[in-house]
């Protein structure tokens, strides 16, 4: 897919707000695989409380409960999807506690662990996108529901690429609803001085999509690392993408426009 099928130019638009993991760097990979050693240990303690049903986790259950959520819903949300009632705990609960926020804890130290071991790398596509858009004068915001956000862009080198970082925790400071509601996309939006009907929004996850959709945005761009096309475009993208090096567009189309 070229630019062509980009409506419109990218300088029609006011400013340009990128989900993280899985858009710009592949972090979603790393995200996966610590969900799944945290939930798989907990459904295989036969001393863990809740009931429910006990099947291993698998990647579907990631796509259809996790993905792109804020952490400890993705824990609820899971959690509800097998029949297993847990307490809620606190933000300071161990990661060995048996409660919704032991365990969102225990996964975002298994996730810290891997990116101070492995660092991260930007998707070159993804890196060739900000350049064009830095090139354009682009107002650029990353809206993650990770709070994990500012450190996988500093492991990255990206974080002077993005003029406003909503992580996970700064919706959790501001009291606004995360992903599939539109709130941290509005509000990142907002730093940046931009009218959400001229903003892009870019994501690879359906709730994230979802947040874009229910949002007045000028248009919602999902990019399939997996999800497939066809969830994307079902919760609501206007154009779906492989790469977003598509989204780039080649000398003669600049020549063209």
């Amino acid at each position: 897919m070229s630019d062509s099928s980009l409506p419109g130019q990218w300088s029609d638009h006011a400013a340009v707000l990128f989900d993280l993991d899985g858009v710009v760097t592949p972090t979603a990979e790393v995200h996966m695989r610590a969900w799944s050693a945290m939930f798989n240990d907990f459904l295989g303690r036969e001393d863990a409380p809740g009931g429910g049903d006990r099947s291993p986790y698998e990647p579907a259950d990631y796509f259809a409960h996790v993905d792109g959520k804020p952490r400890y819903d993705g824990v609820r949300d899971f959690l509800a999807s097998r029949g297993i009632d847990l307490p809620e705990g606190s933000d300071d609960d161990a990661g060995d506690a048996l409660t919704v926020r032991g365990l969102g804890n225990r996964k975002d130290t298994a996730f810290n662990e891997v990116l101070e071991r492995e660092g991260v790398v930007a998707y070159p596509g993804s890196v060739a996108l900000l350049d064009h858009l830095r090139d354009l004068g682009m107002p650029l915001a990353v809206v993650s529901s990770s709070r994990n956000a500012p450190a996988v862009l500093a492991a990255a080198g990206l974080s002077d690429r993005f003029l406003t970082v909503v992580s996970g925790a700064v919706a959790e400071e501001l009291g606004l609803p995360g992903k599939p509601a539109p709130d941290t996309f509005v509000h990142a939006a907002e730093v940046l001085g931009a009218p959400t009907q001229k903003c892009v929004v870019l994501e690879d996850a359906v709730s994230g999509v979802r947040a874009g959709a229910a949002g007045d945005f000028a248009l919602v761009i999902g990019v399939d690392r997996g999800v497939g096309a066809d969830a994307l475009t079902e919760a609501g993208a206007d154009l779906v993408v492989a790469d977003l090096a598509e989204l780039v567009p080649s000398e003669r189309e600049e020549q063209v426009n």
